[in-house]
């Protein structure tokens, strides 16, 4: 039996409309207007593309955009420069700065300075320290927005032996995190796993965010598991594919996500969510 789709466009969709209610409510009721300052720096084509579609999904909720378009060849110090502004501009509540920023720029001095009560994207290691003690403020945008995924499907977390394939401290790590918070039994899988597709069977829950086209295929794949793909690929045919083998995996798995259409718009519709909620920690505060 085919897998369910986990359509991730569709539940974007209906968190934006609450999250446009949520910003005309705040903006009506106290003055105050969810503002994101996006910074980008160089380039790289797809950056463009990513921080195009951010600011459309923003423009639609109603939140303002205090774009940022800079030369490559700008400083490290400039650039902590503008950070530092941004952080005492009371217009703005989240800071994106795009990623990857060029080689001699050094990403985690920046996204470091970027003031952790704005840190929209969750990077900030204030805000991973507040995830690990189960605390959180901002948590990060893709795995935030795997969990909705997952809860979506109405299966339960409680109790579920989930498997994180890929450790990084974007993905693998926070969603690992927040899934132990939900009170799964979790184990994180990487390079030097053993037997990685026997781990991988046991998932009843199964992440992956490793980079590496269709890597998981469907003899890894435990029936009924609920799968979500993180990974973007782009094959030498310009089509993109998840770390998922789809076709395969579909007819194993209860619940599938696709690519594209399931985690990429999710992470933009977080990064709105985050943003408009540190919007709201401001307006009370100035109360």
């Amino acid at each position: 039996m085919a897998a369910k789709l986990i359509d991730g466009k569709a539940l974007a969709q209906s968190i934006r409309e609450r999250i446009a209610k949520d910003v005309a409510d705040l903006h009506a009721n106290t003055g105050v207007r969810p503002g994101l300052a996006a910074i980008l720096v160089g380039d790289d084509p797809a950056s463009h593309l990513y921080v195009k579609n951010k600011q459309k999904a923003c423009d639609a909720a109603g939140i303002y955009v205090d774009e940022h378009k800079l030369p490559a060849s700008m400083s490290q110090a400039d650039l902590l420069a503008l950070i530092e502004k941004k952080n005492a501009d009371q217009k703005v509540h989240g800071i994106l700065v795009q990623l990857p920023l060029p080689k001699h720029i050094d990403s985690k001095v920046i996204l470091d300075a970027v003031s952790p009560a704005k840190d929209a994207d969750g990077f900030h290691p204030y805000n991973l320290g507040r995830l690990v003690e189960g605390n959180p403020v901002f948590e990060a945008c893709t795995p935030k927005g795997v969990i909705k995924m997952i809860e979506s499907t109405g299966v339960g977390i409680e109790g579920k032996r989930a498997v994180v394939v890929g450790r990084s401290n974007i993905v693998g790590k926070p969603v690992a995190l927040m899934l132990l918070h939900r009170h799964a039994t979790i184990t994180i899988c990487h390079s030097k796993t053993k037997d990685l597709p026997a781990v991988c069977r046991e998932a009843e829950i199964l992440v992956v965010a490793i980079g590496k086209a269709k890597f998981v295929t469907a003899d890894m794949v435990r029936e009924g598991a609920v799968v979500i793909d993180v990974g973007v690929n782009r094959l030498s045919d310009g089509t993109f594919v998840g770390d998922v083998d789809f076709g395969p995996v579909s007819q194993k798995a209860g619940w599938i996500s696709p690519v594209p259409g399931g985690v990429g718009p999710m992470t933009i519709t977080m990064l709105l969510y985050n943003t408009v909620e540190s919007a709201k920690r401001f307006a009370a505060a100035k109360k």
